[in-house]
């Protein structure tokens, strides 16, 4: 059972509250300014191909033509090349010598040592976050609206594994932010995209919905109780559960996970 938030802070938050839409894009004032919302082109460019990739718009194995991105995006070479080598830091591009720019198909191994990274890193940041709800450092409306973010898709009948997806991003970040470590929290955040994408492709097969939601539930409800221990024990069995289940699933259908070829 999840614990008794023991802050006065903690509100009731309604267990329906959709995640919020993203802001359609603006176009750029010019290539090396800034947009109307103030992102850098580069962030722009760096946000959008990052979606495309966790989304499988640009599928796992294939070639992106840097001009043909320019034209989808409407934006300059030089912010779209910035992002693409932001990208390749971050593992989700590969930059082949005389080749080009690939979308870097993540194997099983590969999602499994990703997990491992999170299980190690994840239960410190709700550490953390549980840490600085008892020293007095996070506000009401942020516990609700953590709460509220854990517990988004619970009435969803069937589950929509699209908005059930973004919210388990969101949700991750969440807790991130609260954490207020940010060098912890950059690292997860790639981590989690990483193991996302793989999700699209692969891992729908591995997801329980309803086991999901309440483990959110549970690891929220012992971040806003200030209780860091079982913060930390609640999002490692969360994320040990989905490995478990990568596992099981590998056991049965060994031919299960594969990457889809370029279209």
């Amino acid at each position: 059972m999840a614990a008794t938030p023991k802050s006065s802070k903690a509100a009731s938050a309604p267990k329906n509250t959709a995640a919020p839409r993203k802001a359609a894009a603006k176009k750029p004032k010019s290539e090396g300014g800034r947009g109307e919302e103030g992102k850098s082109l580069v962030q722009q460019a760096y946000e959008s191909i990052k979606e495309r990739i966790i989304n499988l718009h640009f599928l796992p194995g294939q070639y992106l033509n840097e001009a043909a991105i320019c034209a989808q995006l409407k934006l300059g070479r030089t912010p779209v090349h910035q992002a693409l080598q932001r990208l390749h830091l971050e593992g989700l591009v590969d930059v082949l010598p005389r080749k080009g720019i690939i979308v870097q198909p993540d194997s099983l191994a590969e999602i499994m040592k990703i997990l491992d990274s999170r299980v190690t890193v994840e239960p410190e940041l709700a550490r953390a976050a549980a840490r600085r709800v008892a020293a007095g450092e996070v506000t009401a409306d942020q516990l609700s609206r953590m709460m509220e973010i854990a517990t988004a898709t619970v009435d969803q009948d069937p589950p929509d594994i699209a908005a059930f997806t973004a919210n388990d991003r969101w949700f991750h970040r969440e807790i991130a932010q609260l954490s207020d470590n940010a060098i912890m929290s950059d690292f997860a955040r790639v981590l989690h995209e990483r193991s996302t994408r793989f999700w699209y492709l692969n891992l729908w097969q591995t997801i329980d919905v309803p086991a999901t939601n309440h483990q959110h539930a549970e690891i929220a409800a012992a971040i806003i109780a200030g209780d860091d221990d079982l913060a930390a024990q609640r999002m490692l069995d969360h994320i040990s559960a989905l490995r478990s289940r990568l596992e099981k699933l590998q056991r049965m259908s060994p031919n299960a996970f594969r990457s889809l070829p370029p279209r």
